[in-house]
């Protein structure tokens, strides 16, 4: 009798629902889920960010018609690197967890239902990590990463200087001064305007929500039981953060003690998302190989930057161009 074969389904996801999975993992990223920068999707290779600069534009009339002001155009290029996943994962090491969901064992009823869902939720979520970090620290030179926020600007001679403010460990007693300064150094075209943030890293939101628990230098002002006399207990993490009028953006990427200031619409996020070359893929390898083994394998694109970098104030970067 010869020896029957059941084939396991080798499953492979391209097109459309390939960007919809891209999309999940890298949207995932706090500072694109919680729409912390302007993302651009659809960039095949290049994305230009042009920028308009004038002089006093305003003039004494007069009769005639007198072109005296100065216009400046420039531009910025978003350029998307490639990335990859290419990962083998057992099947056997993920079986109980993959069970439990299928048979409705989990109180969650948005997890996935099939086991190739499982596996790419698990590695999405990863992507998503890896993509944050990127954001703001990434740097080109290590593999799966590209150049982020902070690493261009800090190669960057034209940020003026008085945007660099200078860091230091940032704790409850210190904060509040620590994040006036930043205030402080924003530039006044930009002060006010709706979409103007500043993103801090986790220990600095984390100091900030104890001094207003009551816990930091007697500067703050918060009083000894904090907000509403509830000491650490005012903050629930879905409430939202300011700082003498601007808002306070939690950005996890970022390297502890820095922070940086900007318009949300000066900050750009750009991938090709749903274009033709990206593919995300789960291959079960049992009937190749025999093995229980399961690769999965990703292609996307991603890759950061910013329009005026005049309208940009650092915090613990240091420039080294300057």
């Amino acid at each position: 009798m010869p020896t029957t074969t059941t084939q396991n389904a080798s499953v492979a996801y391209n097109g459309e629902f390939a960007g919809e999975y891209i999309s999940a993992a890298l949207l995932s990223a706090p500072t694109l889920e919680k729409g912390g920068i302007t993302i651009k999707p659809n960039v095949k290779y290049q994305h230009v960010i042009k920028t308009v600069s004038t002089d006093d534009i305003v003039k004494d009339a007069s009769c005639d018609f007198t072109a005296t002001s100065t216009i400046t155009l420039d531009e910025r290029k978003l350029t998307p690197e490639f990335q990859q996943v290419n990962l083998q994962l057992c099947k056997s090491d993920f079986q109980n967890d993959w069970e439990a969901i299928s048979m409705g064992y989990s109180a969650h009823d948005s997890l996935p239902s099939s086991f190739s869902d499982f596996l790419i939720a698990h590695v999405a979520a990863k992507v998503a990590q890896r993509t944050e970090q990127s954001i703001w620290t990434g740097d080109t030179a290590t593999t799966g990463q590209f150049n982020g926020i902070s690493t261009k600007i800090a190669l960057d001679a034209a940020l003026p200087t008085a945007n660099e403010i200078a860091g230091t460990t940032v704790t409850a007693a210190n904060v509040i001064d620590e994040l006036g300064s930043i205030v402080d150094a924003i530039p006044s075209t930009i002060y006010g305007k709706e979409d103007l943030n500043i993103y801090v890293s986790q220990n600095i939101a984390r100091a900030y929500v104890r001094a207003l628990g009551g816990f930091g230098s007697i500067t703050s002002n918060a009083g000894a039981n904090g907000v509403d006399n509830k000491g650490t207990l005012w903050y629930g993490m879905g409430q939202d953060l300011a700082f003498d009028g601007v808002k306070l953006f939690v950005a996890n990427g970022l390297a502890d003690n820095t922070a940086i200031a900007a318009e949300k619409s000066n900050l750009y996020f750009g991938t090709g998302l749903l274009s033709d070359n990206q593919e995300v893929k789960v291959l079960d390898m049992a009937d190749l190989d025999g093995s229980q083994n399961v690769r999965v394998v990703m292609r996307f694109t991603a890759g950061v930057e910013y329009g005026i970098v005049d309208d940009i104030v650092t915090y613990g970067i240091t420039n080294s161009a300057n």
